[in-house]
């Protein structure tokens, strides 16, 4: 590992591919998860016990494949990434002029997460970056050493925390076992179903919905999900830094990796498994499997090191189907939103809230994968930017600049 504060890959154009390719699988594989949350109010989404789709036989298995291969592991990665674009923005915080870029990059992102979160979808993501950037933009100039070091340490240390009062939740003290069982923070009866009819009722009554679920999640985003936020970061930066997405360091770093992830992806598939099959409120794992669910990282890890080392021996597809996709990743992003919303609750739209099951909803995913997948280099074919990446830039530098491919 090397403590170069920049490095310099050996062709930046399969530097920019390579975070591409990431970004591009980042976002396809965030949508899975947030699919549940588009079509279900939040806390059925949050809980599926909740929910009014029973977890058996294929919706189990929908479930199980979201949980185990998807959750948490690409708003990880994602995350890292986006430490990683703040320093390519940035660079080193004596440079005033790149840093004065930055900030109102970030200001801008806040104030289209506001718009995103406030008129669209309360799950947004992107004011947290906002708010979680002002602080790494901070840190950009530490040695890659010290980056990986701090991020990875507080990211184990707060994997570790959640681990720990998850088991406790099970395995702890009756009285706290008791208080924190799902029966005694059970919705009220009819509550899932009246968040349902409010959805489907029209605008008004969809956008009070999306008001009062923003302000919850939003407020723990801003005042809770931000410590988990930056570490992430900065370890995604310090890695950039050392060469570990150029596909520089040794090929055992990276087997060792998807080693590593591997091994917790099998027992976490076992664990989740046995979960689902046992039902709502049986602990049938006395809460290992949500122990071994607090620790993405590492799964994590090991997607995105297949992922370089496919791409860094030249796998031509990976490149090809990804990259497209992750050069337009705000615009992607955005646009799931748009899709999904459309299709649930948007007024101009069937209004399908609540009435998908997670079967239904995967096979909704899959299109909007497709969809993307295709557009992508097509529009890419043209112009040298997604759109809303255009508009992004523009307002950040505040003038227009050009967007059309020169023929």
């Amino acid at each position: 590992m090397t403590d170069q504060t920049t490095l310099q890959p050996v062709a930046a154009s399969a530097r920019i591919q390579t975070l591409d390719v990431l970004r591009g699988v980042a976002v396809l594989g965030i949508l899975a998860v947030n699919a549940a949350a588009f079509a279900l109010p939040m806390d059925a989404a949050m809980a599926p016990e909740q929910s009014p789709f029973p977890l058996i036989g294929a919706s189990a298995a929908a479930r199980w494949v979201v949980e185990v291969f998807f959750h948490q592991k690409f708003v990880t990665l994602f995350s890292m990434l986006f430490g990683v674009s703040i320093f390519l923005v940035g660079g080193e915080r004596g440079d005033e002029a790149r840093g004065r870029v930055l900030r109102r990059r970030l200001l801008w992102l806040g104030l289209f997460g506001l718009i995103h979160g406030l008129a669209f979808w309360y799950g947004d993501i992107l004011l947290l970056y906002a708010w979680s950037g002002l602080f790494v933009m901070l840190m950009r100039s530490m040695p890659a050493r010290s980056l990986i070091l701090f991020g990875a340490a507080a990211t184990l240390a707060l994997a570790t925390m959640q681990a720990a009062t998850l088991w406790m939740t099970v395995n702890g003290p009756a009285a706290l076992v008791d208080a924190l069982s799902d029966e005694s923070m059970a919705l009220a009866e009819g509550a899932v179903s009246a968040s349902i009819a409010a959805y489907r009722s029209g605008w008004q009554g969809a956008l009070i919905e999306n008001l009062k679920a923003w302000g919850i999640l939003q407020s723990a985003s801003l005042f809770g999900y931000v410590f988990a936020t930056v570490p992430l970061m900065m370890l995604g930066m310090g890695l950039f830094k050392a060469g570990f997405f150029h596909g520089r360091m040794p090929t055992r770093v990276y087997v060792i990796l998807i080693a590593l992830g591997a091994a917790v992806l099998a027992l976490l598939g076992v664990l989740e498994w046995r979960e689902i099959a046992a039902g709502p409120r049986v602990q049938a794992t006395q809460g290992w499997a949500k122990v071994i669910a607090s620790y993405p990282i590492f799964i994590t890890l090991a997607y995105a090191s297949g992922l370089i080392l496919l791409t860094s021996y030249g796998v031509g597809w990976v490149r090809r189907i990804f990259a497209p996709v992750g050069q337009m990743a705000f615009t992607n992003y955005l646009s799931q939103t748009l899709i999904m919303t459309s299709l649930f609750y948007m007024p101009w739209g069937p209004r399908l809230m609540g009435q998908v099951d997670y079967p239904g909803q995967w096979g909704i995913v899959v299109a909007v994968w497709a969809l993307q997948l295709v557009w992508s280099p097509l529009w890419l074919s043209r112009f040298r930017m997604g759109p809303l990446e255009w508009l992004w830039r523009c307002l950040t530098h505040g003038r227009r600049l050009p967007l059309r491919r020169e023929v």
